[in-house]
């Protein structure tokens, strides 16, 4: 800048005192024009740069004020950490607490089927000694569902349409209670089954359920009257035919149909009040 107003005034000087060449003067003209393209690029270049500081100005503020929104956010994060942390902390605890009394009520409810389970072995053990000799009349002993299920034969207790015992149906059942008098814990269920044939000429008794009901009362009352089982311990049920074992029609299915089932369960009264805490 200094040079090209140094120009301009030598160029003035000059053209008053001296008079100068024509090719110095030429020469002095082109390069006070360079000068002057020059400076205008640079004026061009400054307010370029100008804009440009000013965008830079405006985005470092944008910049600044994002930082300052985001340091915000991080505080309000890692105050929400914290009381997250605590309440968890808490509820971690919480949790462990109750999970462990769980578990233990679960090990007292395994520990309880598991003696109920050995004690309904021990009895199906007991009852299959003491009626091995009824066995080849159709009687069987097994578990289902936790409980023991003593099954009799229709021939093994009745006469055929009968409700009344017969002296090889009494000493089974006699055989039988001497092991539930033993047993005052076992809820004693006598269940009567019929097979599907019509029930004909039996007087008083309708049909099937007739017969299953009191085929089942009367070996209830056997046990009750004549061998002294506690009659709390003793129900009676009439299933009818609906509860087959055998589904074919042949005369060997229709027997195995036609069955008192006496179903022995253990007495859960302690597993129910543990249920129920």
């Amino acid at each position: 800048m200094k040079r090209l107003f140094f120009l301009a005034f030598a160029l003035m000087c000059l053209s008053s005192c001296v008079v100068l060449s024509t090719k110095k003067y030429k020469l002095l003209i082109a390069d006070r024009d360079s000068l002057l393209t020059a400076f205008d690029d640079a004026k061009v270049r400054i307010e370029s740069l100008e804009e440009e500081a000013e965008r830079l100005k405006a985005d470092t503020t944008k910049l600044n004020n994002k930082i300052l929104e985001l340091e915000d956010k991080i505080a309000g994060l890692e105050t929400n950490y914290t009381s997250l942390k605590s309440n968890s902390s808490t509820e971690i605890d919480k949790l462990s607490a109750d999970l462990k009394k769980r578990e233990a009520r679960l090990k007292e409810v395994e520990d309880i089927l598991k003696k109920r389970d050995e004690a309904t072995n021990a009895l199906r053990d007991k009852l299959q000694k003491a009626l091995l000799g009824f066995q080849q009349s159709g009687l069987t002993v097994e578990i289902r569902n936790g409980k023991v299920y003593v099954s009799l034969t229709d021939k093994l207790l009745f006469d055929t349409g009968s409700i009344i015992i017969d002296e090889k149906g009494k000493q089974a059942l006699a055989e039988l209670s001497k092991v539930l008098k033993t047993q005052p814990e076992i809820n004693i269920s006598v269940e009567g089954h019929t097979d599907n044939q019509r029930v004909n000429n039996l007087g008083q008794i309708k049909d099937n359920w007739d017969l299953s009901v009191l085929r089942a009362t009367s070996v209830v009352r056997y046990l009750t009257d004549v061998q002294k089982i506690e009659n709390s311990r003793v129900t009676a049920t009439g299933k009818g035919q609906y509860q087959p074992i055998a589904q074919g029609s042949t005369p060997e299915d229709r027997s195995k149909n036609r069955r008192i089932e006496i179903v022995l369960s253990p007495k859960l009264d302690e597993l129910y009040d543990l249920i129920n805490k």
